[in-house]
């Protein structure tokens, strides 16, 4: 399906045509389930919190300035409702250890990486993903997988640009030292 711009669905929204909602849902409900379930970590419990987003969103839509794009104003009140949503279940601990950072080389990961095939090579990426904390673990979807830019990032977490890119750059130094013990394990 073919989708116009965002602001076209918020003008017939504005205007009283409160079924064009149903196509800004359908348009973004993908990225949204993502967000979510990168968050909550249960498929079950994603679907129930990307309702509340929608239904969130559209009670707000008529308070939606313009000032950011429709889709990254969506993709905060997704982030913000999964992260209450987590933090009802369990408080998130986050701790990166500045040695573990400091202390890691790369060349035997990459030649331990580039002996597994495709295969292999992903199903080491998607379980030390796995293993990551949610919000660390939705940065790297966001920017890897859904190619969202850091300012997108940025505006999505709430955080600045160079907190993203700090956070990132953690994130990936980590996945390294669990790559590391992943494919040590499996040798």
């Amino acid at each position: 399906m073919t989708f116009r711009d965002d602001n076209f669905y918020i003008q017939r929204i504005a205007k009283g045509d409160n079924s064009a909602y149903a196509a800004l849902v359908e348009k973004h409900k993908q990225l949204v389930f993502t967000i979510v379930v990168k968050i909550v970590r249960s498929r079950e419990e994603a679907e129930e919190v990307a309702q509340d987003v929608f239904l969130k969103a559209f009670a707000a839509i008529r308070s939606f300035k313009g000032d950011a794009k429709f889709s990254t104003w969506l993709y905060r009140i997704a982030y913000n409702t999964a992260i209450s949503q987590s933090r009802k279940k369990k408080p998130v601990f986050s701790a990166i250890d500045d040695e573990m950072i400091n202390n890691f080389t790369t060349d035997k990961i990459n030649t331990s990486v580039n002996e597994l095939d495709r295969e292999g090579q992903i199903a080491a990426v998607n379980e030390v993903m796995d293993k990551l904390p949610e919000e660390e673990n939705l940065l790297l979807t966001l920017f890897y997988k859904k190619e969202k830019t850091i300012e997108d990032i940025a505006e999505i977490t709430g955080y600045s640009q160079s907190n993203v890119k700090v956070k990132l750059y953690r994130i990936r130094k980590r996945m390294y030292d669990d790559l590391k013990k992943y494919l040590d394990k499996a040798e």
